[in-house]
C-alpha cells in the first residue's frame, strides 16, 4: 500500500520534481516553457522563492523556499499542476492533437472521472524533499543543472548552454530575465 507524506515543514527549502502522465513530453510538444516560468513567477509573487530550476520535456525540477505564511506544499503543487494541465490540454486542443487527446482522456481513472476530470496530464504523484544542509542543496542543484545532458538526454552542447534552467544564475552569476531567483544562500 502506498504511503503518502505531506510536507508541513514551513521556512523550508524544497527540491520538487514532477512529471508528465507516462512521462509523455507535454512541456515539449506544447511549448509549455512559458507557462512554466508563469507558475515560478506567481510563486514568488505569494512570497515563495526559487532557487532553481530546469524544465525538461516532460517532467520539471525546482527548488523552493516555503516560507511561515505560505499555503501547504501539496496546495501548492496541486494548484500548479491543475493550471498546467487546463494549459496544455488548450495548446493541444488548438494544434488539433486529438491523438494524444484521446490517449490523456483513456488514462483517466474512473474514480476521478466522476469528480469531473477529463484528462490525466501528470503522474498523479509529485516528489518533494526538504533540502536540510547545504551539501544537499549544492547536491540537487547540480543534479537539476546537470539534468539536460544526463541519460538519455542530450538536449545541449553543455548545461550551461540548456535554455530552460537556472544553472547560469548560479555558475556564471547572471541574471535570469524569465524568473526572480534567489540565492540559496540568500535564505
Amino acid at each position: 500500500m502506498a504511503v503518502r507524506v505531506r510536507q508541513n515543514q514551513k521556512e523550508a527549502v524544497y527540491f520538487l520534481t514532477f512529471t508528465c502522465y507516462n512521462w509523455i513530453p507535454l512541456f515539449e510538444i506544447t511549448q509549455l516553457y512559458d507557462n512554466l516560468y508563469q507558475w515560478l513567477n506567481l510563486l514568488n509573487r505569494q512570497n515563495i522563492r526559487t532557487l532553481g530550476y530546469v524544465f525538461m520535456p516532460n517532467h520539471l525540477h525546482c527548488m523552493i523556499y516555503l516560507p511561515k505564511d505560505a499555503p501547504e506544499l501539496y496546495k501548492v503543487i496541486s494548484n500548479a499542476k491543475r493550471f498546467m494541465a487546463y494549459e496544455i490540454v488548450k495548446r493541444l486542443e488548438q494544434a488539433n492533437n486529438s491523438e494524444l487527446l484521446e490517449r490523456l482522456e483513456n488514462a483517466v481513472k474512473a474514480r476521478e472521472a466522476k469528480k469531473g476530470k477529463l484528462h490525466q496530464v501528470f503522474n498523479e504523484s509529485y516528489d518533494a524533499k526538504e533540502c536540510f544542509n547545504e551539501d544537499f542543496i549544492l547536491q540537487k542543484l547540480n543534479y537539476m543543472h546537470k539534468n539536460p545532458l544526463s541519460g538519455k538526454w542530450n538536449l545541449a552542447a553543455n548545461y550551461l548552454a540548456y535554455a530552460y534552467s537556472s544553472a547560469r544564475f548560479y555558475n556564471l552569476n547572471e541574471k535570469d530575465a524569465k524568473v526572480e531567483l534567489t540565492h540559496y544562500l540568500d535564505i
